[in-house]
């Protein structure tokens, strides 16, 4: 699948002229916590989110006048600026972000879910040639995730060919075991080896859970022994 499989192409939009009370009307009423914002040509120049609204004067959530020492200790001038604009500021073009990150209409899934986990993002714009044609969030990646049926497995599998397809599973992982830590006895994956972690025992009972056809997993995974210091 790709972004435009899973998008909502009905996107609700600010412009930059639209006051702060509107955009925060528009969150409300439309259950969004983020709106691309587009210039009088349809162009999207900027994203607005709740969090560019989470200290505002007029509910009493600004920051306020700190002593001067902490300003000048906490922030650059420049950081003060843009604290006071966005806490003062009537309109989504003083709030907004204008650093956007978008997509393209036809960016497959793993690389939409590699972007946004890595720079921290809950939804992203999708373009096509340039305009808007949808956004995809976090929502739109696990209602993909509920929507895909899970492999049922009826074929036969004989126990060799499962313990060579755990090996396979675990195949240039740094955590994966060696094939003689492996053995298979009647569906049951039965798991030997010194592991380093938690979290490798865990992906290794993954890795093997998931080759179809394993019934049962048993782990025999081991931590290091520690010499106790004389």
């Amino acid at each position: 699948m790709r972004a435009l499989d899973i998008m909502t192409a009905s996107v609700v939009t600010a412009t930059p002229d639209m006051t702060i009370h509107d955009a925060a009307k528009l969150f409300v009423d439309h259950h969004i916590s983020g709106m691309p914002v587009l210039d009088a040509n349809g162009k999207m120049i900027g994203i607005v989110s709740q969090g560019d609204l989470l200290h505002r004067v007029e509910n009493g959530t600004g920051h306020g006048k700190r002593r001067w020492w902490i300003e000048l200790l906490s922030s650059s001038t420049r950081e003060q600026a843009a604290r006071y604009v966005k806490e003062h500021g009537h309109t989504v073009g003083d709030v907004m972000c204008g650093n956007v990150i978008s997509i393209p209409d036809d960016m497959p899934l793993h690389q939409i879910a590699d972007l946004m986990e890595r720079r921290h993002l809950k939804r992203v714009p999708v373009l096509k040639d340039g305009q808007l044609v949808g956004i995809v969030s976090r929502s739109n990646l696990i209602r993909a995730l509920a929507s895909v049926e899970p492999i049922v497995d009826s074929g036969s599998h004989d126990d060799a060919s499962l313990r060579d397809a755990i090996v396979r599973e675990m195949h240039g992982q740094r955590w994966g075991l060696a094939k003689q830590g492996v053995f298979v006895k009647d569906g049951v994956a039965h798991l030997w080896g010194i592991i380093e972690s938690e979290e490798e025992k865990r992906a290794i009972r993954v890795a093997a859970e998931s080759v179809p056809g394993i019934k049962r997993v048993e782990s025999h995974l081991e931590s290091p022994s520690v010499i106790p210091t004389m």
